[in-house]
C-alpha cells in the first residue's frame, strides 16, 4: 500500500505488533526527547535513554513523567553515549540509534567507525528528507540535502538508489524520480545537467527517471507541458536528486520555514535506520523522523 501522508504512515507503523526500540544518545535534551515521549505516548516507540542521568530525570519530571518507567543509562562523555546506543542495536537491544544533545560529527563517528558502526559495506550514507504535499495527495523524497556535499556522478547513483529503496518503504513501488538542475537541457557549462543526463542514461534502464529537469517541470503537469517536456516523470515526480549539499540544504529549508510542510529526516545507506534530525526541526518534526525510522526498520525486517 502506498502512504500518502504522514497519518498514514502513522496508522501503519501502529499496527505492527510492537513498538520500535529508540536509544537516544545524550538524552537531555528536551526536544529531542519531548519528540521521543511523542512516538512513546503514541505507540510508536519505546525508549532507552542514555546520558546525563540526573539532567534526564530532571527533565522528565519536569515534563510530568516518573523517570522510574524509564530505561536510563548514565553516561557523561558524548562519543561514549554514542557508541552505547550503536552497541545496543547490534545486541538487538533497540532498533536505532537517535542523535540528542551532542555534536552531529560526535554521533556520525559512532555510526560510521569501521570495526563497531553501522555502516553497511559499499554503501554510500546518505540524506533524504520526507515532505507531505496535501494539496497533491502524497510523499514526496528530496535527497541529499544534508550529508553529501558535492557528489560526483558516482555518488549521485548510489544517492539515487538509496532513495529508491526509502520510497519502497513508503509503498512506492515504481518511483518517478527527477534529477534537478536549474533547467531541462544539458550545457556543458552547468556540470549538473551533463550528470543528470549521465544519470539517466544510467539508470534509465531499472527505473523511471528523467534528468536534467528544473523544479518546475518536475513537479508541475502544466509547466512540463508549457515546456513541451513529456514522459511519465515530467510533472510527476516522487524523488527529487539536487546538484549538491548546498541548493538542497536552501531548498527543503524553505519548504520547511515559508511553506511550513511536515517533513521528516532520514539516513539511508547503513545496517539500521537512524534517527539525527537538526537542531531547528519542530518537535513534530523530529517525531515524523522517528516515525519514518520506525517504518524503514518495520518494511527492512520485512524483507529479510
Amino acid at each position: 500500500m502506498m502512504l500518502k501522508n504522514f497519518d498514514e504512515m502513522e496508522q501503519f507503523v501502529l499496527a505492527q505488533p510492537a513498538p520500535r526500540k529508540v536509544a537516544l544518545a545524550a538524552a537531555h535534551d528536551a526536544d529531542a526527547l519531548g519528540s521521543l515521549l511523542m512516538a512513546v505516548d503514541k505507540g510508536v516507540a519505546e525508549a532507552v535513554l542514555i546520558g546525563k542521568k540526573d539532567e534526564i530525570c530532571a527533565l522528565l519530571t519536569g515534563m510530568g513523567r516518573d523517570p522510574e518507567a524509564f530505561t536510563i543509562i548514565d553516561e557523561s562523555d558524548d562519543r561514549a553515549m554514542a557508541n552505547k546506543a550503536v552497541e545496543l542495536v547490534h545486541e538487538g537491544k533497540a532498533d536505532m540509534p537517535m542523535k540528542g544533545l551532542m555534536h552531529t560529527s560526535t554521533f556520525m563517528k559512532a555510526i560510521l567507525d569501521k570495526e563497531t558502526g553501522l555502516r553497511e559495506p559499499d554503501a554510500l550514507l546518505s540524506q533524504a528528507s520526507i515532505f507531505e504535499i496535501s494539496e497533491k495527495g502524497r510523499l514526496l523524497i528530496i535527497s541529499d540535502c544534508a550529508v553529501n556535499i558535492q557528489p560526483d556522478l558516482e555518488q549521485k547513483i548510489k544517492i539515487t538508489e538509496n532513495t529508491v529503496t526509502l520510497a519502497h518503504t513508503l509503498g512506492i513501488e515504481q518511483p518517478k524520480i527527477a534529477v534537478l538542475s536549474a533547467v531541462e537541457v544539458v550545457n556543458p557549462k552547468i556540470q549538473n545537467t551533463v550528470d543528470a543526463r549521465a544519470i539517466r542514461e544510467r539508470l534509465e534502464g531499472k527505473y523511471l527517471i528523467d534528468g536534467p529537469l528544473a523544479l518546475d517541470n518536475a513537479i508541475d503537469k502544466a509547466a512540463a507541458i508549457h515546456k513541451g517536456i513529456g514522459g511519465p516523470v515530467a510533472g510527476d515526480a516522487d524523488i527529487l536528486i539536487v546538484p549538491d549539499l548546498w541548493s538542497g540544504n536552501i531548498f527543503t529549508k524553505g519548504l520547511v520555514f515559508f511553506a511550513h510542510l511536515r517533513s521528516a529526516g532520514t539516513l539511508n545507506g547503513l545496517k539500521t535506520p537512524v534517527v539525527m534530525s537538526s537542531r531547528t526541526d519542530t518537535v513534530e518534526n523530529k517525531y515524523l523522523s522517528i516515525l519514518a525510522a520506525a517504518l524503514q526498520s518495520i518494511q527492512s525486517k520485512r524483507a529479510q
